[in-house]
C-alpha cells in the first residue's frame, strides 16, 4: 500500500484542504484553531508545505513533527519551517483545541529585514518536545501581535501591508527569542546534565580512537545522543557555556592537539589525521584561528 503524502504549496490550498473560506491575503493566514476540524481521512497522513507556521495551542492536538509527538497539556508555542514533515495522529473536533496558527509563505518576507534574518531563528528547527512554554503575560503579548496581523489582513491590502505584517511577525519572533532565553534559564539544572553528558561523550569518542577510525563527530551525532535537536542542543551549549556545539567540539580538538604537539614526536600531519582531519592544512588553519599561532609555532614556543 502506497504511503499517503500531502504537500501544501500555498495559503489558498491550505484553506481549501481545511474547509476554510478563501483567504483574504494570498501569502498569510491566521487560523482560529478551535474552528479547525480535522477528519479521520487526514490521520496518519504525512504532510509537508512551502509555508512557515507559528502555533500557540492550549493542549494536545494529535500532531507529530519528525520523530516526536506533541503531547503537552498546556499552552505551548511551536514553530515549523518549509519542508518539515508533520503527521496528524488523531482527528480533531470543533472546539477541542484552543489557540491560533499563523501560516505564511516565504514570498511575504522575501524583500524585508525578516527575510534576511529568519534563518537566525533556530527554533524553527527545534523538535516538538523543545517547544516554548509561555506564561500568561507572554501569551497576552503574542496575542496582541496576532490580533494586529489579523486586522491587517482583513483590511484592504495596500503598499504598506507587507511592511506592517512582516515587522509584526519579526516582533513575534524576537519576543519568542526572549522567552526562550527565559526558558533556558529556568531549565538550567536540567541543561547542566546535558552538558556533562556531552563532555563525557566527547571524551569517550577521543579515548576510544574514533577520531581516527570514524572521523570527527558531528553536532547531530551528539544531539541524538542527548535526545535533542541539533539547533536546540547548540543553542543550549551557547547559553550555558558561551560556545555553540561546533565551537565546543573544535575547542576540544585544539586542546587535544596542544597535548599531542608537546608530548609526541609525531608530525603535524600525523596529529591532524589522528584528530580526524582529512586535510592537515585545514587543521593548521583551525589551530591558528583558535590560538593565534600555527601548530609548529606553538610547539617551538613551548619548547623554548
Amino acid at each position: 500500500m502506497k504511503e499517503q503524502f500531502i504537500h501544501i504549496s500555498s495559503i489558498s490550498q491550505l484553506h481549501e484542504m481545511s474547509g476554510f473560506p478563501k483567504p483574504t491575503h494570498p501569502l498569510i493566514s491566521v487560523i482560529d484553531v478551535s474552528q479547525w476540524e480535522i477528519p479521520e481521512a487526514y490521520v496518519h497522513v504525512k504532510m509537508t508545505s512551502d509555508l512557515y507556521s507559528i502555533a500557540l495551542k492550549d493542549k494536545s492536538c494529535g500532531l507529530q513533527y519528525g520523530r516526536n509527538t506533541y503531547d503537552f497539556d498546556e499552552g505551548v508555542l511551536i514553530f515549523t519551517a518549509p519542508n518539515q514533515v508533520s503527521v496528524i495522529n488523531e482527528p480533531q473536533l470543533l472546539g477541542q483545541v484552543q489557540g491560533w496558527m499563523i501560516f505564511f509563505h516565504p514570498d511575504l518576507i522575501r524583500n524585508t529585514s525578516l527575510g534576511k534574518m529568519i534563518d537566525n531563528y533556530h527554533f524553527f528547527s527545534y523538535d516538538v518536545h523543545e517547544a516554548l512554554h509561555c506564561s500568561d503575560t507572554e501569551q497576552a503579548m503574542l496575542n496582541d501581535c496576532v490580533d494586529l496581523i489579523r486586522r491587517e489582513i482583513l483590511e484592504r491590502i495596500d503598499h504598506h501591508s507587507q511592511t506592517v505584517i512582516a515587522s509584526t511577525l519579526e516582533l513575534i519572533l524576537n519576543l519568542s527569542k526572549r522567552y526562550y532565553e527565559r526558558q533556558f534559564n529556568t531549565r538550567s539544572a536540567q541543561h547542566s546534565d546535558v552538558i556533562s553528558q556531552f563532555q563525557s561523550l566527547l571524551k569517550s569518542y577521543f579515548d576510544e580512537g574514533k577520531l581516527t577510525s570514524e572521523g570527527q563527530p558531528t553536532v547531530d551525532f551528539f544531539a541524538q545522543k542527548v535526545h535533542l535537536s541539533a539547533n536546540y542542543f547548540s543553542d543550549l551549549l551557547k547559553k550555558e557555556t558561551g560556545n555553540n556545539a561546533k565551537d565546543a567540539i573544535q575547542l576540544f580538538l585544539i586542546d587535544k592537539a596542544k597535548t599531542l604537539l608537546l608530548s609526541e614526536e609525531s608530525s603535524v600531519s600525523e596529529i591532524a589525521y589522528a584528530l580526524g582531519f582529512n586535510y592537515p592544512h585545514y587543521f593548521s588553519r583551525l589551530f591558528k584561528s583558535k590560538t593565534g599561532v600555527t601548530p609548529l609555532e606553538y610547539r617551538a614556543g613551548m619548547e623554548n
